[in-house]
């Protein structure tokens, strides 16, 4: 499955959108916490991959399965960390701090792929990405909770999540630079079942009723397997950088769903951080329009 330019980030634009959804839902579970949250949406996660590979790449995809490459399990292992430490950031400090902390996903790709893969990232890149930053953090700032226990750690954490992140879309592109032509799409699959195995025990025992495992169904589905598995083929043909830029559109979205179905109003504040984020995308996507880049 091979996109354009305007496809893969057209279909970004809505795979964030699909990834937003587990605020919204998350709102409305009844019993379910923290841990035992992560470990369904993980379950469902990788048996949702487990029925749509074979569909998706036929059955001999298990037999394709890149089990001796590198690549593949650290690819896994990116997954399995975003999967994770981002519920474990949210038990441990304000969500305010754990998403201005995912705001600094795209300068890390930026600097990331500027070190291991030699990228010279256009002006207009580095200006969405440091306009895209600034609008996150005002949507927040005013809701920071500074010197709150287990602030630092907390915030530690939360890092795993844009530093895993970048390291992802850094990986793919260098395996496709190198001519290997690996499919790592089955490494989302690989990064679900290794965060449902860390968070069972920590899961353990059970609370969530029938309700929230239907929601949390929904989110493995939705949320993780269908558009994880779309973002690694759109990061064949965008930029790692550029991926990680249109990837904070989930925080927008999310505010939006939050605002519609959970009734959180946002703050003036929320809105015009809002805004700035999505003129950083828009100017980023123009621009690489109209130099045809």
């Amino acid at each position: 499955m091979k996109l354009r330019h305007g496809q893969a980030v057209a279909m970004m634009v809505l795979i964030t959108a699909m990834w937003s959804m587990a605020g919204v839902v998350t709102r409305h579970l009844e019993q379910a916490r923290s841990f035992e949250v992560t470990f369904w949406r993980s379950f469902f996660t990788a048996l949702s991959l487990v029925i749509i590979l074979p569909l998706w790449q036929g059955r001999g995809v298990w037999s394709r399965m890149p089990w001796r490459s590198s690549y593949f399990w650290l690819s896994g292992v990116c997954w399995s960390v975003m999967f994770t430490a981002f519920m474990v950031a949210l038990t441990l400090t304000a969500v305010a701090n754990v998403l201005i902390t995912m705001a600094l996903g795209p300068l890390l790709t930026a600097l990331i792929t500027r070190i291991f893969l030699g990228h010279q990232l256009p002006r207009r890149t580095w200006g969405a990405i440091l306009l895209a930053g600034i609008g996150i953090g005002w949507m927040y700032g005013s809701q920071l909770s500074l010197g709150a226990p287990n602030f630092l750690l907390g915030t530690a954490v939360a890092l795993c999540v844009p530093i895993a992140g970048a390291v992802q879309w850094t990986l793919v592109q260098k395996s496709h630079a190198e001519g290997l032509d690996l499919d790592l799409v089955p490494s989302v699959l690989l990064g679900a079942v290794l965060s449902s195995l860390f968070t069972l025990p920590l899961a353990w025992p059970f609370q969530a009723s029938a309700h929230d495992v239907g929601l949390l169904a929904l989110l493995g589905l939705f949320q993780l397997a269908i558009p994880c598995a779309l973002s690694v083929i759109c990061a064949r043909v965008l930029k790692a950088p550029e991926v990680s830029l249109l990837a904070l559109l989930e925080i927008v979205f999310g505010i939006a769903l939050a605002w519609w179905g959970a009734h959180e109003a946002p703050q003036p504040s929320v809105l015009l951080g809002g805004a700035l984020v999505l003129s950083a995308l828009l100017m980023n996507e123009y621009l690489a329009w109209k130099n045809n880049v």
